[in-house]
Order: structure tokens, then sequence, then C-alpha cells
């Protein structure tokens, strides 16, 4: 129970590390460079997964599942372009059909994906 606790801090530090790096580069990218918000989300997000993964296997998860690295990688990738369609698809409909600011649907979002990482992450990595 301590090695999951730990675990679920860690993947938590490094979720936390993950959305500023998500949130903060979608705000700079819709407000200073002026890109369509559903592309500024796509490119954040994008950049916070290539983060995800390296703390992932490197500190959070037990990779020891039999599995080439380059295997792990095609799972998180294609996990991770599930959570971006997960992703995409509520801030499209939060801010397109609902009208929600981008900036509140996203901490939603973020939350919704976040449990579906961590679920799919330790299922694959540590089973």
């Amino acid at each position: 129970m301590k090695k999951l606790i730990e675990q679920i801090l860690r993947f938590g530090i490094v979720g936390v590390l993950a959305f500023i790096i998500d949130y903060g580069l979608m705000v700079f990218c819709t407000e200073v460079l002026g890109i369509y918000y559903l592309w500024s989300s796509l490119i954040s997000f994008t950049v916070s997964v290539i983060f995800n993964y390296i703390m992932s296997v490197k500190w959070v998860f037990n990779v020891d599942n039999g599995k080439t690295q380059t295997q792990n990688l095609v799972f998180f990738v294609t996990f991770s372009i599930i959570g971006l369609g997960i992703n995409q698809l509520i801030m499209w409909l939060g801010v397109d059909q609902v009208g929600i600011s981008y900036l509140i649907v996203k901490l939603f979002a973020t939350a919704i994906v976040m449990v579906f990482n961590y679920v799919t992450r330790k299922w694959y990595f540590e089973r």
C-alpha cells in the first residue's frame, strides 16, 4: 500500500508539472501568438506528453513488463493520442457548444485525462 501511495504521489507531481507545461503553453500560444485555442491545446498537449513519458518511465512506474522500449513508447503514444482525443472533445464541447472559457474547460479536461492516463499506464507498465 505504501508503494502505491508513493507511486500516486509521484504521478501527481509529474502530472502537476505536465499540467503547468500544457496549460502555460496553451495560454501562451493562444493569447500571445494568436493561435486558435484547439491548435494551441494540441501543441501544448503534445509537448506535455513527451515530458510525461520521460518522467513516467524514469520515475513513476516500475517499467518491467517484458516489453521493449519501442513497444512501451508505442503504447504510451497510442494511449496519449486517445487522451488527446478525449481532451480535444471536452475542449470543443465545453467551449464551442456550451460557451465556457477555454481556460476553465482545460482544467476539467485535464482532470479527466489524468485519471485515464494513470489507469492505462498502471495497467500496461506494471501488469
